[in-house]
């Protein structure tokens, strides 16, 4: 029977490791975000990458202006029903892996806009998957530092010939966002059948997020 190898037997210097260990390392310590925003929670976001925070000290302070150079996109806003389609456009062109983060109370469910914004979507997450939810109106700097360490920690567990794919509401519910879309772009709902129909599509998306979204996806939960 053959011994075993001896660590000693190995050249000095060499570095032994995981392919899965070493290629998350490199994604998480090298996060490129989407320069965009679409509200008030984009100063917050430019804040936290000007000097003061300074989020290039996790490797996450490279935004592109494209999104084929980017891996991360930072939803920080409101996100309307005319918006919602291109936001979507948008994440298609981002190559793979790619990450989304709900940035603020209206991109996480509508915010102060739940209720009565009828031109708000209620949450980006009826658009794309997102990985990560940081709620606050706006969240501070601190907030979104935080959340940036949780989504490294989430990469750093990922497997490369196995990655989890996120369970992706807009491409399984197309046709029927796309005709609500449609229907609700021009109106005010003052019609009350109007009114009970986003209620029920309302009902429908919260009763997906309680049965899909993870604890661990809510950044200071």
């Amino acid at each position: 029977m053959a011994n075993k190898p001896d660590l000693t037997d190995f050249v000095p210097g060499v570095l032994l490791t995981k392919l899965d260990w070493v290629i998350n390392w490199g994604r998480r310590n090298s996060i490129w975000p989407m320069g965009f925003g679409l509200a008030c929670c984009a100063i917050e976001m430019m804040a936290t990458a000007a000097t003061k925070f300074d989020l290039d000290r996790f490797g996450a302070g490279v935004f592109r202006g494209s999104p084929r150079q980017s891996d991360l996109m930072i939803v920080s806003g409101t996100v309307t029903h005319k918006m919602g389609p291109r936001v979507r456009t948008l994440y298609e062109q981002m190559p793979e892996p790619r990450y989304v983060i709900a940035h603020g109370a209206c991109a996480t469910n509508g915010g102060p806009y739940y209720e009565y914004g009828y031109h708000v979507m209620k949450g980006v997450d009826l658009i794309v998957p997102v990985d990560l939810y940081i709620p606050g109106c706006p969240p501070r700097p601190e907030a979104l530092i935080d959340g940036i360490m949780k989504l490294q920690e989430m990469i750093k567990r990922e497997s490369v010939a196995n990655r989890h794919r996120r369970l992706d509401y807009w491409e399984e519910n197309k046709e029927s966002l796309l005709k609500e879309l449609d229907s609700h772009k021009n109106t005010f709902f003052e019609n009350p059948e109007e009114q009970e129909s986003i209620k029920a599509w309302e009902e429908k998306v919260r009763m997906f997020r309680e049965k899909y979204l993870p604890k661990e996806a809510l950044a200071g939960a």
